[in-house]
């Protein structure tokens, strides 16, 4: 709960200046009532890209949203500085995914636990497969604890719908005061994404069964979804260099499956997936996880799913 800016002042001008100060020292420049900067807003960190969108779509006018992954980088591979942990702890609200920044996990567990949501919570989540467990012993593990779970939860329509929700509830419950349009936000929101998951599921449903070669593990919720295979170069994290033998592996299932397209991301170098692209003798073409958008681009999530939408129905066309 946000404490009122009418209420403060009514204090007495000693003590507003002391509840000020004290204020400044302990939140780095925060509002005394809590919010961004004296602005009134509430200020939300989110981790990276889809969770920004979801904060700024569910907050709207009443939130100032930091989106701690710069753009053009790679989520995965965050490190926060000492300047951004801060931002963590004196922010009103974090939003992001457990298991995708181990970075992110730690900020929050010390500085933000009672004031965050981690998305993987609010929705069912898929295991990581035993062959993705194996593609990141063939390169380096993912820093932190080891993932029990696929953290890419963002990339099933269906399941952004639920987070949606889940935020604008947890935004009310901590700003009363905008309960009713954090709520009617998030309501407008799930029923943009249940359209796209519609979308999807009409689009796609010619292609049930069939596989897609993915640069990495990160399509495990679309794939579940909409009924198809996902195989993967990389891990859940996509620096992850796979071996020689991997890759021969892949390139006889390519071949078996009949699949036609390899698939390249936005943020990591194409170069394995051209290679194995050459070697199959397929084609190429970008499927955006979404987990970063480049800077001054006029996209969105909903228009970056819609255009993966596309690409998936090209790739995945009978011949």
């Amino acid at each position: 709960m946000f404490t009122s800016p009418k209420l403060l002042r009514t204090l007495a001008l000693p003590v507003l200046a002391a509840a000020t100060l004290l204020g400044l020292t302990a939140c780095g420049g925060a509002g005394a009532d809590g919010s961004d900067g004296g602005s009134g807003k509430t200020k939300i960190v989110a981790s990276f890209y889809p969770m920004a969108w979801l904060a700024g779509e569910v907050g709207g006018a009443h939130v100032s949203v930091d989106t701690l992954t710069k753009p053009g980088a790679e989520p995965h591979d965050l490190e926060l500085t000492a300047r951004q942990i801060a931002d963590v702890r004196n922010a009103d609200f974090a939003v992001y995914v457990k298991g995708v920044q181990p970075a992110m996990d730690e900020a929050v567990a010390k500085h933000a636990k009672d004031k965050s949501l981690d998305a993987a919570s609010v929705v069912k989540t898929l295991p990581v497969a035993e062959d993705e467990h194996e593609h990141e012993a063939e390169g380096h593990e993912h820093e932190g604890a080891e993932l029990t779970y696929d953290p890419h939860v963002w990339l099933d329509p269906s399941r952004m719908a639920t987070i949606a929700t889940a935020l604008g509830d947890r935004l009310a419950a901590a700003d009363s005061g905008h309960a009713a349009d954090y709520k009617a936000n998030a309501k407008a929101l799930a029923g943009k994404l249940t359209a796209l998951d519609q979308s999807f599921s009409a689009g796609l449903k010619p292609a049930k069964g069939k596989t897609i070669v993915t640069a990495h593990a990160a399509f495990a919720y679309l794939a579940d979804r909409y009924g198809l295979k996902q195989v993967s170069i990389a891990g859940v994290d996509p620096t992850s260099e796979p071996s020689p033998k991997r890759i021969a592996e892949l390139t006889h299932e390519v071949r078996e499956t009949g699949a036609t397209t390899i698939f390249t991301e936005t943020l990591v170098s194409p170069k394995v997936a051209e290679s194995l692209a050459r070697e199959a003798k397929v084609h190429t073409a970008v499927l955006d996880p979404v987990e970063g958008i480049a800077k001054g681009s006029s996209d969105d999530y909903i228009s970056i799913m819609k255009k993966n939408l596309e690409t998936l129905r090209t790739a995945l066309a009978p011949a």
